[in-house]
């Protein structure tokens, strides 16, 4: 029986990965503090923190695996330490990245041969800088993260995945089901953008199963970008929403977007997965799917993911579900305000 780590696995990917190994039976043990989160049946436990040596040199002495996949990574410097700890315990090294570690995210359409952020292996939390839109501390970090587990495990041994959006059942930071509700509590809705826009948020059983693959023995290394393929667009994604609620609400499509970024709307959190930069949605995961990624459309995401919010199972309560969504008071207000636009220039035609 294959053996896989995991770090982290309670929340979201790391959750649906474990459930995904334990299912396909793999023998799995998670590593987390247990602070937050919910443990899966099945998995052997070591309670630990990333940051502690004692900590790291119990988890290696548990080994091996044939794999470990890391969904918790996010300062370099811890990632280089349980990195350096592990490499005589796993046979490979999966690390969730992030499309934030390219200089050019989210302005510019990225492959794999994208300039990266520069961060080095050894960096702590504050490393780097938030820029508008780009860059962020947290690109940096995922960068620093990178390099530390290539520095360590080698390019036989390591494979980075960089995730776009990731959608589905167990999401805490609350896109999906605030455009789920807020569709199912019907209406007038305010409806970002071109309808025909293309978007690539990706399931996270796509990238649970992707990254199981690539755990294998046998499975692909290197880098790989994964996104859904671009095929679908906003209008698409709205309308699975309106589909899976049964509900009556109506989408007004405020096209102009430099007008609605005008009114104050704060892209990518007050209208989750609207962004004007042409970047946001021009991700090409060609190089995974030839190595054996697949992609569900969105109607099976929102499916998944409103039958899970209806069952009240398995939710995180997080910071980060505070931000997302527009009051609606000011969604009501730009509405208003884009009717009265809309017959002042067809007026003066």
């Amino acid at each position: 029986m294959a053996r896989l780590l995991v770090l982290g696995g309670s929340w979201f990917l790391g959750r649906t990965v474990v459930e995904d190994a334990l299912a396909a039976g793999w023998e799995v043990t998670t590593f987390r503090r247990g602070q937050a989160g919910n443990d899966v049946p099945g998995v052997t436990l070591i309670r630990g923190d990333r940051t502690k040596s004692e900590d790291l040199n119990r988890l290696a002495a548990a080994g091996p695996w044939d794999a470990v996949v890391d969904t918790s990574s996010f300062v370099p410097r811890e990632t280089l330490a349980i990195a350096t700890a592990l490499a005589p315990a796993v046979g490979r090294y999966v690390l969730i990245s992030t499309v934030s570690v390219y200089e050019g995210w989210p302005v510019e359409p990225l492959t794999e041969n994208s300039a990266v952020l520069e961060c080095p292996s050894d960096a702590g939390p504050d490393f780097g800088y938030d820029g508008d839109p780009g860059p962020s501390t947290y690109g940096f970090g995922k960068a620093g993260c990178e390099r530390a587990v290539a520095e360590v495990f080698g390019p036989d041994r390591t494979v980075l995945l960089r995730p776009g959006v990731i959608l589905g059942p167990y999401e805490y930071v609350g896109r999906l089901p605030w455009w789920l509700h807020r569709v199912a509590r019907g209406g007038r809705v305010l409806a970002p953008g071109q309808p025909s826009r293309s978007v690539q948020p990706v399931d996270v059983r796509d990238v649970s199963a992707f990254a199981l693959h690539t755990a294998k023995a046998d499975g692909p290394v290197g880098t790989f970008n994964v996104t859904a393929s671009g095929g679908e667009t906003m209008s698409d994604f709205l309308t699975a929403c309106q589909r899976v609620t049964e509900s009556d609400a109506t989408f007004t499509w405020i096209t102009d977007e430099d007008w609605l970024a005008a009114q104050g709307v704060a892209q990518w959190t007050e209208l989750p997965l609207w962004r004007t930069y042409r970047g946001a949605w021009a991700v090409d995961s060609a190089k995974a799917r030839k190595a054996g990624l697949t992609t569900r459309p969105l109607f099976d995401t929102a499916t998944a993911t409103w039958a899970w919010l209806r069952s009240g199972t398995g939710t995180v309560e997080h910071e980060r579900a505070s931000e997302q969504g527009i009051d609606p008071d000011k969604e009501r207000t730009i509405l208003d305000a884009w009717d009265a636009h809309e017959r002042s220039r067809n007026f003066a035609r």
